[in-house]
């Protein structure tokens, strides 16, 4: 029965090829507005390209789009603003709560920043974004009934850097192998902990929409486990038939080490077992191993699986 429900679910919310029109996303728009948020940190080679990819867009489909800046040391707020987005750093949002490291802490921020019925989240990592990425996330927000969340799923190529047989090779691209994350950790942790959302294709992708009703009322994690969090949260909250998920293609992005992954699948495992009602300590610890002139050396970091509240609490709070 569990089987057959996911299977319904999946055929009747997930679009394989998506064929709103824009005029078909304005008409269904009505007096909604939309907001695009890129958060972003040290992204000063791609943001550009991201923001221009949206601006089109702007005054028909999107009508604000902000690049949400995380604590860049480069040019990334400078070349975000020059290309048309309105760029918000995180210390100016909710300046009564010092900012904490990590993504989630600036989409959560990013809440108070903008004025959107319905938010579009972008990574500002990504090469060759592809225009129709807002489109089409927005989708089934704006045409079907109930839907309070759309996860984006796509194919992502993996860049493998050179090896030492072969030093001179150069990076190369893989069609495939992206999203390593993904596959080792957050479907199988979703498919022995909340078995009824299995049928996510890419629940930890960075490209997807939601409504401001949904958004404010959960708690954000603060670092790479919000979009799991989120997800879980959805689910809670308004069954299977509030979340949807649709196809954009091709995902490339800047690929991250081993060891980044590590920290980063941590801090994902820790917000879904929190979500499952499995608490652990917070800050945790995880140890890795680097090999240092012939010796294994443990290198141990913190990872933060700290929430924020809702955002329509903290509002409520400031406002008092």
């Amino acid at each position: 029965m569990a089987r057959s429900l996911l299977m319904s679910w999946f055929e009747r919310r997930t679009w394989q090829n998506p064929d709103w029109t824009l005029d078909d996303i304005v008409a269904a728009k009505g007096d909604r507005t939309v907001s695009v948020v890129l958060p972003a940190l040290d992204e000063e080679d791609t943001v550009a390209e991201v923001v221009g990819s949206v601006r089109p867009l702007l005054g028909t489909v999107v009508d604000e789009l902000v690049v949400m800046d995380s604590g860049s040391t480069d040019a990334t707020a400078e070349l975000a603003e020059r290309a048309g987005a309105r760029v918000v750093h995180r210390e100016d949002v909710v300046p009564e709560l010092p900012p904490v490291p990590g993504k989630g802490e600036v989409l959560w921020r990013s809440l108070a920043a903008t004025t959107g019925d319905v938010i579009v989240f972008l990574d500002s990592d990504l090469v060759e974004p592809d225009p129709a990425f807002v489109p089409t996330l927005l989708g089934p927000l704006l045409c079907e009934d109930d839907v309070h969340l759309v996860k984006g799923f796509y194919r992502r190529p993996l860049r493998l850097e050179s090896s030492d047989h072969e030093p001179s090779a150069g990076p190369r691209t893989s069609s495939s192998g992206g999203g390593r994350v993904t596959e080792l950790l957050a479907r199988p942790v979703l498919s022995a902990l909340r078995p009824s959302l299995s049928g996510l294709i890419q629940p930890l992708g960075g490209e997807y929409a939601a409504t401001r009703e949904f958004l404010e009322s959960v708690p954000f994690a603060a670092g790479y486990g919000v979009e799991i969090g989120l997800i879980l949260d959805a689910e809670a909250r308004y069954g299977l038939e509030g979340l949807a998920q649709v196809n954009l293609g091709v995902r490339k992005h800047r690929n991250r080490s081993l060891l980044q992954l590590g920290v980063m699948a941590r801090q994902i495992l820790g917000t879904a077992l929190a979500r499952c009602g499995i608490k652990s300590d917070d800050p945790a610890q995880l140890t890795q191993f680097l090999q240092v002139e012939g010796e294994w050396l443990p290198e141990v970091a913190e990872v933060s699986v700290s929430d924020r509240p809702p955002m329509r609490e903290v509002r409520g709070l400031t406002e008092s």
